[in-house]
């Protein structure tokens, strides 16, 4: 006579645990996987030398910005190679304020380009995005004081990395707070609206201004 053992209701039972243990952990791979490539690609992708500089524009009462910029520029080793964009709603007087403090830290001035387009934040990076991906520009530094770096990166992620576009933040110092962060989240929604629409929802942005 042969005798058959049993396995005991106990280890069945640890099977049974460590069975579904296994599916959950699988699940959650499988959930976790498109951020986890995500964020490797960022990574890599950050890794990229900017081929340009963005720089959102001020006003000509202070000009921290710009001059800023212009000294940040100096500084980088592939200065031959940076090509400047200036994203502001300025007018000549500005660009030719603007121009003579790159001049003077010794900018070429054929590197400037400046686009008077913007009349806010949104519109400094949607009126640019197509013409730097037109140019094969697939990496920037963003440059923008540090009370207003947080709204930017938030509309830049959605509008360039909607172009291929990725940038590292510069901020530049002041004496001011940062934000709201209301206004991040706000222009940030006007920007996935602009990636889906090609508007920037300019009467969404007054609504939430009132």
């Amino acid at each position: 006579m042969v005798l058959k053992i049993q396995p005991s209701r106990r280890r069945k039972k640890l099977r049974g645990k460590s069975s579904r243990k296994f599916s959950s952990s699988l699940k959650l791979l499988t959930l976790l996987s498109p951020l986890l490539f995500w964020f490797s690609y960022k990574q890599i992708r950050g890794l990229e030398t900017p081929q340009a500089v963005l720089m959102l524009g001020g006003s000509t009462s202070a000009l921290e910005r710009e001059k800023f910029t212009a000294q940040f520029v100096r500084k980088q080793r592939n200065l031959e190679n940076l090509e400047i964009w200036i994203s502001s709603g300025g007018s000549g007087k500005y660009n030719n304020y603007v121009r003579r403090i790159f001049i003077k830290a010794g900018i070429n001035s054929e590197k400037i380009h400046f686009d008077d387009r913007a009349v806010d934040t949104v519109t400094n990076f949607t009126t640019l995005a197509d013409e730097l991906k037109a140019k094969g520009i697939t990496s920037v530094y963003l440059v923008t004081s540090d009370y207003h770096i947080r709204r930017a990166q938030v509309i830049g992620e959605v509008v360039l990395g909607s172009r291929g576009i990725v940038f590292k933040s510069v901020p530049v110092p002041s004496q001011k707070s940062p934000e709201p962060i209301e206004k991040a989240l706000r222009d940030g929604a006007r920007a996935i609206l602009w990636v889906i629409t090609g508007s920037t929802g300019e009467n969404f942005s007054r609504y939430f201004s009132q």
